[in-house]
């Protein structure tokens, strides 16, 4: 699981950041729409308040990339001093927070975030991730189908990975496996909604299915050791001993110093 939340944390912080650089917060005129006498919104509309904190957070966002939490954190609380009504600037300050274990003030930040822009789908996400690390799982459904709800948000299949792994978490299987199916189908070069679809194919026992997928993976740049050892777990139980052995010495040359080296030199396949 800590493989699937740095991906999801990095994608939600992605998000945010081409959010920024594309000034999201701010309304667009549709395609169009011109023949109704409005323009499309660009960098020279936006007003001087709103790009003084938007400056100010784009800086917050790298700070939070490199760990610096706190000089991220200070940022934001500039951004926002400069303009309250930031939605981005709460969701950010919601991501810090949740880094920081502090889920009073991350759910806060994601509720300013979402009065202020009940259509952020971005925030919803993350309030949703939030909610599922905490376990209240009804609530964490209500916020991922708020953000898929949204026709212009661009994020869906990071939302129906990150709602089957919740799923998956509360024990509702055949609804993780669909979400995770509607995520690959919108996404098939994500690894962690191919891993995790895998993995879940593989405890079910699906093993033909599972393999397909992590096969996937690991035929490209995206293998890590945990990819390299569902693959060979899987490969072992179809008694496909070649593929086991061309797996295991791939695990051990690039990633030898792993537990799941140490687990493939003990033969614990069953772990």
């Amino acid at each position: 699981m800590s493989f699937a939340a740095r991906w999801i944390g990095v994608a939600s912080l992605c998000g945010l950041v081409v959010l920024l650089t594309a000034c999201g917060s701010q309304p667009t005129a549709s395609p169009g729409s011109s023949s109704a006498g409005a323009d499309r919104m660009t960098e020279s509309d936006e007003p001087e308040v709103r790009r003084r904190a938007r400056l100010r957070l784009e800086l917050a966002a790298g700070y939070f990339q490199q760990g610096q939490t706190d000089v991220a954190l200070d940022e934001i609380k500039q951004a926002l001093a400069t303009d309250p009504t930031f939605g981005d600037a709460y969701n950010l300050r919601g991501l810090v927070y949740m880094r920081l274990n502090d889920v009073p003030l991350a759910e806060d930040s994601f509720r300013r975030a979402l009065a202020l822009n009940p259509r952020d789908g971005d925030s919803a996400h993350n309030y949703g991730w939030l909610l599922c690390q905490q376990a209240r799982y009804p609530d964490a459904y209500r916020y991922f189908a708020q953000a898929s709800a949204n026709p212009g948000y661009s994020g869906k299949s990071k939302t129906l990975m990150a709602q089957g792994l919740c799923q998956a978490r509360a024990g509702q299987v055949n609804e993780a496996e669909q979400s995770l199916i509607q995520s690959y189908e919108l996404d098939p070069g994500n690894p962690i909604t191919g891993y995790n679809l895998a993995n879940l194919l593989y405890t079910r026992g699906d093993l033909t299915r599972a393999q397909f997928y992590i096969r996937r993976i690991n035929n490209s740049e995206l293998a890590n050791a945990e990819t390299l050892w569902l693959g060979i777990k899987i490969e072992q139980r179809l008694n496909n001993r070649a593929v086991v052995a061309q797996l295991g010495d791939q695990l051990k040359r690039r990633f030898g110093q792993s537990r799941e080296a140490t687990s493939y030199d003990r033969g614990a396949f069953n772990e």
